[in-house]
């Protein structure tokens, strides 16, 4: 009998062949289930996002990367992958709050911005002097020291700022900086920069269905106060296209990172803000 008959016929390979069969299937099944939770994580729980701008500071840098939260605005296809052509309304709806950092799809292009919800269906919201007028109300606003800014390949210093020179020696932008405090309670830290003009706008009030937002850094953002445009800003936003809402800074790079010098990974790292909730 050759060699190659007898390893078919020989119970004791094929006894060793089988259990490596089994190990082989166990291991694509695993890797199955494992895409499967992670699919599942990334449509109805988590998605990640990064911080291009600077519209959101101070709260939000360019070179952040944040997780949000799909599950507490229920879900539409403007909140899953792939753009999928699914039908218009959202399954297990509920409103933003006032105060609210989300992500949304922009109104015309589709692509996903990030900003502050100030008023709800059924709110009149306007601007006199660059402070939010809310149901016919001034959001109170008190002054704070200047937001610093280091300055880095991610963070440079706009026409609103000046250049300061740290304990370190090294450079920062200075801003003005403000505390809103929004019925209910809720705060949160803006930018403003002067007289520009979307620090006057006429009331308006939020049709059902919609939200007005605006970016924390006022003179420096795109937002409800301005007519949507593809690339521009995104004027009152339909809560259809709410995708998430901002949850925890989970990365955070400054920009001097280069692939070359694998140290400076760490050392372009903003290591004081990872894990900053939002």
């Amino acid at each position: 009998m050759d060699v190659k008959s007898q390893s078919f016929t020989d119970p004791r390979l094929a006894a060793a062949v089988a259990p490596r069969r089994r190990e082989g299937g166990g291991f694509v099944w695993f890797l199955i289930k494992l895409l499967v939770v992670v699919l599942a994580l990334r449509v109805f729980v988590f998605s990640p996002f990064s911080i291009p701008s600077e519209s959101m500071l101070p709260r939000l840098m360019k070179g952040d990367y944040l997780v949000a939260a799909k599950w507490p605005y229920g879900f539409s296809r403007h909140s899953l992958p792939f753009d999928l052509p699914l039908p218009a309304g959202r399954v297990l709806a509920s409103p933003p709050e006032r105060g609210d950092v989300v992500i949304f799809k922009h109104p015309v292009d589709g692509s996903d911005y990030i900003k502050r919800v100030i008023g709800l269906p059924g709110d009149s919201v306007a601007v006199i002097g660059g402070q939010v007028v809310l149901n016919g109300q001034l959001v109170e606003r008190k002054p704070l020291h200047d937001f610093l800014a280091p300055m880095s390949p991610n963070t440079g210093c706009t026409w609103g700022g000046r250049v300061v020179q740290l304990k370190d020696r090294s450079e920062a932008c200075a801003y003005r900086r403000f505390r809103e405090s929004l019925p209910g309670g809720r705060r949160y830290e803006v930018l403003d920069f002067g007289l520009t003009p979307g620090d006057s706008f006429a009331p308006v009030t939020v049709p059902e269905g919609m939200m007005f937002v605006m970016g924390d850094n006022r003179d420096n953002s795109r937002d409800s106060r301005w007519p949507a445009a593809a690339g521009d800003a995104v004027g009152l936003v339909p809560l259809e296209r709410l995708v998430g809402r901002a949850g925890i800074i989970v990365w955070s790079t400054d920009g001097s990172a280069e692939w070359a010098k694998p140290w400076t990974w760490f050392s372009a790292t903003r290591w004081a803000r990872i894990g900053a909730s939002l």
